[in-house]
Order: structure tokens, then sequence, then C-alpha cells
């Protein structure tokens, strides 16, 4: 029925209004998490670290909130003004954190430095968020105790907080498909934040309408000893419960991260799952509050066996979550739709049972701390505060010493230790524990690793972030692998790591230090550092990477790049770029999969500015781009970008493979020096120990007939695309739906570029070079486009013969319009070789033809293909 407010003499329809202003609440809190979570780590870094002390500050600000604001509203009669000056405060500081983004950004940067130690980024990381983010997270901790103290003084003592808890979940589930799937990608994170202020200022607005001015004050709590011994213990298991309940969702969150694609909209999918739950069994609770009087701590015990047993089932699901995942995508059919339904799927399989029983244990325990004399503060700050501590504790510490299968059971036996010894004789109890202990003793690791038949793993490491896993298939062929899902290069790709390292260094006059963003395997950065006059610096965000490179740049494997030429870090690229106070002559970036959660923001024009300002004068930057991984969308926002950086950037190829295309964006701090005989000249005094011609690196015509595009075919091709910015992260949400459901093949996107590129001589080479050599170099570019539209149509076979039929006549008419372009005489010289054998004349007619179509002809204007 409706209640009155005293001052005002009007009904109010409290509990509609407050659950209605809780739900909008919650909309906006997990907006602004969002938000806030991706900001501090382009500020802080993306180390699980960094991470992971957002999340905790973020839990840490909410429990000091409660803990503060709980005992005084407690005592209030004045709720609503507490209330309503939270969410003003939430909303003016947000304003206030929206307008000093630039020098928070600065000032933390600078207090962690390029390098830190994990202890101190850690410091750094969670006193600087709680610090900044504690006006906000401190007044959003206090919005519930406030709401739940108007509605315990207009109705019955005891009201359970289940249907304000529930209300306020399920509105931040909203909030987060809301923020991940529509507004981050639509108007960029500010704006978000923006959105989420007008929230919170309406929230305000209609509280102070609908809701009594004043409410009836509370009977006092008894303060006896049994009293206070029961609210202690009922505040420690709030606490334990919080630290058990987010341990949990951090760890099913890092093993799914081995089946799930790992993008923006997998967190979001995995949170909302998990809030979903958590609202359910909130409301499920308030539904049957009150039922418990009788015995609260027999419904403790039984909700907490429930709880262990369902942390059970879903750890138990985790072994069949890659063939839960075939099975749905095979069912639902090809598609992003598909493909998001399958990770909510494993999310709900993982998620469903334990979250449910969580949001009714903590509604519960919440309703027992009450009665024994605690403020819905206190309750809320014990277990926000167990919750801030679950990252450091199971994902920093637990998760990388025990791995993900002993430390989840390790949450199993955390809950099953807090029932009551006399309330173990019940196989509630019992039950889930004999389960537990045959699992840890029983079943393998919770590891991911895809083997090809006849292959083996070579080495696993289980890091705070990812799995990192080196594997070889049957023909010796080792591939580093990240979280199983991610490949980092292979042993087969040691031609063209080693030309994304020789590429831009020999396009640089005389480099005498470079530097490499990200280091997979290890052999570009190796490759460089083989050049005695070179000195390499390589940033890699996984230790775990660092190790594993190992497998790929021993001496036995070929690496001759001596360890002092080569300093290999572990720590955030982009933060890196930032503080370090190196100047480099060459900066090359990895080709970063920009699908990967945090991969988006190495294609920022922020991040493109910084590696500007890290360059020294004249120096040269490569970014690579894995062409095979990104859609032409996405490439047209990181061309965009980097053209506000690099007006007159350049765009190459790595080298002239269809199915693994990597095209390479090149920039200059200041006046580029390309040109032909500065080439010619720069490969003759080239100090790299190897025999350049391996990497068909022969001459100046192959360095710079790599360029496919210049400044003009660049800004006409991502001319109307959105710039990929810190603020709109346009590549981090539109990168994923490559990955989820592929619309076009590596080599369709490839020759589309190709034909709609362009490239002339004088728009990027600032030599004095005469008119017969650029004419050459334009047959180069001629000759190599066309040599890669004949690979399309090519299907490979072991009969020299069928593969002669196929290429003769178009790698003949390729070598017709370039003698200088090698790649397409060279398959002829070994089909000629292997034809000697059984058909000697068939070998000379071919190497007949092949000497003829080298010879020097008469060449016509310049015509593309």
């Amino acid at each position: 029925m409706p209640t009155h407010s005293p001052a005002a003499g009007r009904p109010h329809p409290a509990g509609p209004a407050s659950l209605a202003l809780m739900a909008a609440s919650g909309f906006a809190g997990l907006g602004y998490q969002i938000v806030w979570t991706q900001q501090c780590a382009l500020w802080l870094g993306h180390e699980s670290a960094a991470v992971l002390a957002v999340v905790a500050a973020f839990f840490a600000g909410l429990a000091l909130g409660a803990r503060v604001a709980g005992p005084r509203l407690a005592r209030s009669r004045q709720a609503l003004r507490w209330y309503v000056g939270c969410e003003l405060t939430i909303a003016s500081w947000s304003l206030v954190l929206m307008a000093g983004v630039d020098p928070v950004s600065r000032g933390l940067l600078a207090l962690i430095g390029p390098q830190p130690s994990a202890a101190w980024q850690w410091s750094i990381a969670f006193a600087g968020t709680f610090v900044l983010l504690l006006p906000a997270t401190a007044a959003m901790g206090a919005t519930l105790p406030a709401m739940e103290r108007i509605g315990a003084g207009l109705h019955a003592q005891g009201r359970s907080i289940a249907a304000h808890y529930a209300a306020n979940t399920a509105g931040a589930v909203l909030g987060v498909l809301a923020s991940a799937f529509w507004l981050v990608p639509a108007i960029g994170l500010l704006r978000t934040a923006a959105v989420c202020v007008a929230i919170n200022l309406a929230c305000a607005g209609a509280a102070w309408w609908a809701l009594p001015r004043e409410v009836a004050p509370l009977q006092a709590a008894g303060h006896a000893a049994t009293a206070t011994a029961a609210r202690r213990s009922a505040l420690l298991r709030l606490a334990a419960t919080g630290l058990l309940g987010i341990g949990y969702e951090v760890l099913v969150v890092r093993v799914l991260s081995q089946v799930d694609e790992d993008t923006v909209y997998t967190f979001a999918m995995l949170l909302a799952i998990y809030l979903v739950g958590s609202a359910l069994g909130a409301a499920w609770y308030a539904r049957r509050a009150g039922t418990d009087a009788a015995d609260p701590d027999r419904t403790s015990d039984r909700l907490l066996g429930a709880l262990a047993a369902a942390c059970l089932l879903g750890a138990a699901s985790l072994w069949g979550a890659q063939a839960l995942q075939d099975a749905v995508r095979q069912a639902l059919g090809p598609g992003m739709t598909s493909a998001l339904g399958a990770e909510a799927m494993l999310a709900i399989a993982a998620f469903a049972l334990p979250t449910i029983a969580m949001g009714a244990l903590f509604s519960h325990l919440a309703a027992a701390a009450r009665s024994a004399g605690a403020s819905l503060g206190d309750a809320l700050a014990a277990n926000t505060l167990g919750a801030a501590l679950a990252p450091l504790v199971f994902g920093v510490l637990i998760a990388p010493w025990l791995g993900p299968k002993a430390a989840l059971l390790l949450i199993v036996a955390g809950y099953l230790l807090l029932v009551r010894r006399r309330a173990w004789h019940a196989p509630a109890a019992w039950g889930p524990a004999l389960a537990a202990i045959a699992l840890l003793v029983l079943a393998p690791p919770l590891a991911f690793v895809d083997v090809p038949a006849g292959g083996r793993v070579l080495s696993y490491r289980d890091g705070a972030m990812a799995a990192v896993s080196v594997v070889e298939d049957a023909e010796g062929v080792a591939r580093l692998r990240i979280n199983n899902r991610q490949q980092e290069g292979s042993s087969a790709s040691r031609f063209v790591d080693a030309r994304q390292a020789l590429l831009p260094l020999l396009l640089h006059p005389g480099p005498q230090r470079a530097l490499f963003l990200g280091l997979g395997t290890g052999v570009t950065a190796s490759a460089a550092a083989e050049d005695p006059t070179l000195q390499v610096d390589a940033v890699e965000l996984l230790p775990e990477v660092i190790a594993a490179s190992a497998e790929f740049t021993h001496p036995d494997n070929g690496s001759q790049a001596p360890t002092s030429r080569l300093h290999v870090m572990a720590a955030d690229a982009r933060r890196y770029v930032r503080v370090s106070p190196n100047r480099y002559d060459v900066i090359v970036s990895d080709n970063f999969h920009p699908a990967r959660s945090g991969s988006g923001a190495l294609y920022t024009t922020e991040h493109f500015r910084a590696v500007r300002d890290r360059l020294a004068d004249g120096g040269l930057f490569c970014q690579w781009l894995p062409l095979h991984q990104l859609d032409l969308s996405s490439l047209r926002s990181i061309v965009q970008s980097f053209l506000q950086v690099y007006p007159d950037g350049a765009a190459m190829l790595a080298s002239n493979s269809l199915d693994t295309p990597v095209i390479g964006l090149i920039g200059h701090r200041g006046a580029g020096a390309l040109g032909l005989a500065r080439a010619r000249e720069r490969l003759a005094r080239s100090t790299w120990p190897g025999a350049l011609s391996e990497l068909g690196l022969d001459d100046e015509y192959a360095l710079l007939g790599s360029l496919v595009a210049g400044p003009a075919a660049l800004a006409q091709f991502a001319a109307g695309a959105p710039a990929n910015t810190d603020d709109r992260p346009v590549v981090s949400y539109q990168a994923p739906r490559l990955a989820y459901a592929p619309d076009s093949t590596p080599r369709a996107r490839l020759l589309a570029l190709l034909e709609a590129w362009r490239v002339a001589p004088r728009e990027v080479l600032a030599g004095a070079d005469g008119a017969d050599e650029l004419r050459r170099l334009q047959d180069y570019w001629l000759a190599r486009d066309r040599f890669i539209v004949a690979g399309r149509d090519v299907t490979p076979s072991p009969d020299v013969r069928a593969m002669l039929a196929q290429v003769r006549a178009p790698l003949l008419d390729v070598v017709r319009i370039s003698a200088d372009f090698r790649p397409a005489a060279q398959p002829l010289r070994r089909m000629a070789r292997a034809l000697a054998a059984t058909d000697p004349p068939a070998a000379e007619a071919l190497l007949a033809e092949l000497q003829a179509a080298q010879r020097p002809v008469s060449s016509g204007p310049f015509m593309r293909p």
C-alpha cells in the first residue's frame, strides 16, 4: 500500500519507486565501472597487477562508503538526503574525472614509471585508483544502505535487503550490456560516462520528488555479548564469502579465456551472467524472507553447502567447455550471434548455479548481521572488502602458484569451512568435500592446449593473465600460443618474422638503437640484435611469453643474437613509450591481434603520437598489422588514426603471403629519407651478419618494392572512417566481429587492397633518383601485384608437372614485367631442377623461356593490373 511523507503529507509509492531507483543506480554504477576500468588500463598498463588493482580499488571504495555511511544512516531520519547527496556526489565527481583525464593519466604514469616492479605497480595502481575514484565509489557504496534505510523506516522492522539488492544488480546487468554493446562503441567512453551522470542526476531528482523526506527511527539494536559475537561472526562470513565469490569469478574468467575469443564482448557477457545469477538469487531470497527466522544458522549452513556444490558443478563444466562451445556453435550455425550465444552458454554453465546461491547467501547473511545489531553498511562493507582482496589473492597469487584447478577447489573448500561443525553430519557438507577431493586427485589440469596428431607440448606456463604454450606438430613446426586461441608466431615463420625486423631497419639510413613493442616468439627482435652496431630493446606484456620465446631464439634454433645487445623488458608497451626517457632511431610495433582484449589500445591516435615522441629526429616507426586477423573496416580506422600523427605515412607488405598477409604502416619523425640510391647505399653499408638475399632483400628494388601505398592512397582509403582513439576505441569493439564471424578471407582482403591502393615513386621517395630507376621500381610493384594475384587460383600439388601447368604462364608474364622481381623466377628455377631428373629437355625449355623473359625490353606507360 502507498506510504506517506511526514513532511509533505502526500502518498509516495516508495516500494516500486525505490526499486526502480536502485535499478537505475546499478545501471550507472556498472557503466562507470566499464568506463573507468578501460581508462585506468590506459593510464596504468595492462599487466595483471594493474588490471586487478583497479577492480580491487573499486570494491575498496564501495566498502569504505558503506562502512562510513552505514552506522550513521541507521540512526538518521534523513535517509533521503543521504541518498540524494550520494547520487549528486557520484555525478559531480564523475564530471571532475571527465575534465581531468589528461593530467590524471600523466600523473599516474609518471608515478609508476616505464618498468615497475610488481609490488610497486600494484601499490600505485591500487592506491592511485582508490584515491582517484574514492568520492564516487564511496558514494556508490552508501546508496544501497540509504535506500534500504528509507524502506526500513517505512515498513516492518527486519525488512530484507534482498529486494533492493536484486533490483540494483538487475540494473547493473543492463548497464554492462548497454555500455559494451551500444554506448561505448557508439559514443565513446566520456560520453558514456556523461550518460551515467545524467542517470545519477535523474535518480536524485526522482527520489526527492517520489520518496518521503523523513523516515521513522529504528529501534536500537542490543549490545549483549551474544549479539556482539553473532554480529562478528556474520560480518566475518560476509567478508569471507565476498572474497570467495569474486575469487570464483576471477578464476572462471581466467579459464574461459582459453576457450572464448577473449574480446570486450566476452568480458561483458561473463559479467552480465554473473550479475544475473546474483540478482535472481537475491530475488528468490526476497520472496521467502522471514521463513528462516527460527533457525538462521541452519539456513546459512544449507546455503553454504549448496553454494559449495554449485561451485563444484560450475567448475566441473569447465572441463567440457570446448565441447559445449563447439556443440552450441554447430547447432546455431555461423555468425556473431551464434558465437556470442556459445560464450553465453559457457558463462551460464559456469556461473548460473553458483551466482544464484551467492545472491541468496549474501541476502541471508546481511539479514543475519542486521538481526545481530550490525548496520546494513557494515554488512556491505565486510562483503565488499573481501571482494576487494579477491583479485590479488586469487588472480595474482594463488592461480599462478597452484593452477586454476586447485584454486577453484580451494574456493569450494573455503565455503565448506564456513559451515558449522555440527552440520558436517549432513551430506550437504561432506558430499561436496568428497567430490572436491575426487576432482583434485582424478581430474586433469584446467589447461586447454590443442595438440595436433603426432604433436607434443614443448612448454606450458600458467600466468596471472594468460596461459602460454608452445606446441610442436608432427612436422617439427613449433607454435607459440596465448590462451590456446591466439598464435604469436611459429618456427616456420622465421622468414617473415626476420623481414619484419630488417625492412624497417634498412629503411632508416643508420639506426643505432631500436625498440620492439611486443616480443612474440622473439625472432623479430633477435634478428635485429644480430646486427653488431645496433642496441635493441624489446617490451613484452606477458612474462610467460618472454620465457617461452627461448624455444624459438635459443642458439640451437638458429638465433645468433647476443644477449648483450638485446634487452627484453616485461612491461606494458603503451606505458613504456609514454614514460621512458630513451630515444630510438627505429620503433617496430608487433602485429597485435586487434580483437583481443586490450590490444586495440595499441592502435590509437594517442599511442601513435606517444611513439612519435619517443623517436629520435629522423626516426622511423613501423606498425605491423595482421591483415589475416583484421577486417577492412577496422583497418580503415587504424589508418585514419595513423595518418593523424604521420600524414606522410606509407604502407608496405612484410611478404607476398596470401593466407597470412601482414601490412606495415611506416611514418617518420621529421623528413623521410627513402630513395633508391639511398637504399642501395644502406644495403651496401649493412652490418647484419646474415645474407640479406636469404630474406629476399637482394637489392634496393627488393627493399623499396615492399611499398604498396603512399599517403594519398591511404588518405583516400581511410576517408570517412572514425579514428581509433583512447576515448572512442572503435577497433576494440569492431575487430571482434571478424573473430566471431569471418566475412571474408585474408587473401580476399589483400587483393582488395592491392586493387584499391596506389603508390607513386615521387610520393614516397625523397631521393634524387633517375627516371629509369623509378620506372624499374614501378615495374617491380606491378610485377609484385601480378605475382600475388596469380597465386589466388593456384592449388598446391606435389606433382611438379601439375604445378608447372598452373603457374608457368603467369609467372613468366610477371618476369617479363620486371626482371628485378626475383620471387617469380625462383619457383620456376626450382621446378626446372626437379624436372631435370626425369625430363631434361623440358627443364631446358623452361630455363630458356625464363632467360628470354628476363631480357630487358622497352617499357611503356606504367599500368596497374
